[in-house]
């Protein structure tokens, strides 16, 4: 089973403004999420039903599952300090 990966336009303007390296690096991680949308490492957030974080090193990528529609949504990409934010 393949999930369909979104982007919010708020996470994508966010993943556009990353360093090219580290943007690499979280779009290449995003990628795999279609494969496995809760690979190891991935953390459920506390208090969300739907929310997941995924750690790229000093940044985090938080999205949300939704099993019955096959869909992950990226709802942020951000350094660590500001990515809970809300």
């Amino acid at each position: 089973m393949n999930y369909r990966v979104e982007f919010t336009s708020a996470a994508a303007r966010q993943v556009k403004k990353l360093p090219r390296p580290t943007r690499d690096k979280v779009l290449s991680a995003v990628a795999r999420l279609s494969d496995d949308p809760r690979p190891r490492g991935a953390t459920k957030l506390v208090g969300e039903q739907t929310a997941w974080r995924l750690r790229i090193g000093d940044y985090r990528v938080i999205y949300d599952v939704v099993d019955a529609l096959l869909t992950v949504t990226v709802v942020r990409a951000a350094h660590r300090r500001s990515a809970y934010d809300r």
